[in-house]
């Protein structure tokens, strides 16, 4: 969990466990047994063990934030802001979110990276008639999703999630192969009825999977 050893890491044999620890064979073998239930490691028969690449769970029914859920597990955290500019809305767009054609946004565009490693690449658009201090915000400091929870109350949210393949520019990015699985969370949020942001957050799907959790009466 310190990251003392990454994904990958051959973990020692169990002989060489029972030496190091002064345990028995029956107790580390329990341990490891743990370990792989629990997807820490992967066990392979004949093979050994080694590190497993986590997978991160991500609860589609809260906004999530990057940097606070980092500091809550205690891993480091970064973002880059790969472009930011403001624009006028496309009338696909206007349609799709309610707003008036030309209406100005904010688009960023920004890398989210936990422990070093490339977490998920987001794609945002922020309404500057009901968030006109975004027009200045650079997000250099903080990044927009934890700028606009910070600062911005909302009262509805929509989300809807895809699947599809990485291309180039993804791939490069969140350093995964062209092609590769990932798992799209669309995510729009207003304040009294009016238009707030929309994210569009990509995350490599070997790492990650999206957890809801409903109950009969809608509660949850």
């Amino acid at each position: 969990m310190s990251g003392q050893w990454p994904p990958g890491t051959r973990v020692p044999v169990e002989h060489e466990l029972m030496a190091d620890y002064g345990c028995s064979r029956m107790t580390v073998s329990k341990v490891l047994s743990g370990l792989a239930d629990r997807g820490l490691i992967i066990r392979r028969r004949g093979a050994g063990s080694e590190v497993a690449t986590p997978r991160s769970e991500r609860a589609v029914l809260e906004i999530q934030d990057f940097a606070k859920e980092a500091a809550r597990h205690g891993t480091a955290y970064a973002h880059e802001v790969l472009r930011r500019e403001v624009i006028a809305c496309p009338v696909k767009t206007a349609a799709r979110l309610g707003l008036a054609a030309r209406s100005r946004l904010v688009s960023v565009h920004t890398l989210h990276r936990v422990a070093g490693r490339p977490e998920a690449l987001e794609e945002r658009l922020i309404n500057i008639a009901e968030v006109p201090q975004a027009r200045t915000e650079r997000f250099l400091d903080v990044p927009p999703g934890t700028w606009l929870l910070d600062y911005v109350p909302w009262t509805n949210a929509e989300h809807a999630i895809e699947a599809i393949n990485a291309d180039l520019l993804q791939a490069r990015l969140l350093d995964i192969a062209v092609g590769e699985a990932c798992l799209v969370l669309e995510r729009r949020t207003w304040q009294g009825g009016a238009f707030i942001t929309e994210a569009r957050i990509t995350y490599p799907g070997v790492r990650h999977r999206l957890v809801g959790r409903f109950s009969p009466d809608g509660r949850d």
